[in-house]
């Protein structure tokens, strides 16, 4: 696994307080990376989590990148561990400052990325 962005974790993946997911503080338009490789399944706008994108991994994994103020890859790209994909944001309602809320699943549930990444 390649780190998504260098930064801050400014909360960690808890599921007693409904929070499956890390937030990393990042410089605005910091280069967010691909953790490994894939294909793009999603990449578009929503008004909670703005500029959002979606990578299919082997082994049933899917990593998910949200608040990005860019994204570099459209749905359908094929793209390799550590490589660029988006651009740390603010975009979205949810988004409390400049950040990356990175999350992991696997066959269908929330896992910790930190028990895989080193952040």
């Amino acid at each position: 696994f390649f780190q998504p962005v260098e930064g801050v974790v400014s909360e960690g993946f808890n599921l007693a307080t409904n929070h499956p997911y890390i937030d990393i503080a990042a410089p605005k338009n910091s280069v967010v990376s691909a953790v490994l490789d894939g294909t793009v399944i999603s990449a578009g706008w929503s008004d909670e989590t703005g500029f959002t994108i979606q990578i299919q991994h082997s082994n049933d994994l899917i990593s998910i990148y949200k608040h990005n103020s860019k994204l570099l890859k459209k749905t359908g790209d094929k793209v390799k561990a550590g490589s660029a994909i988006a651009l740390v944001g603010d975009s979205g309602s949810l988004s409390t400052g400049s950040h990356l809320h990175f999350e992991l699943w696997h066959k269908g549930g929330a896992i910790d990325p930190a028990r895989y990444i080193k952040f």
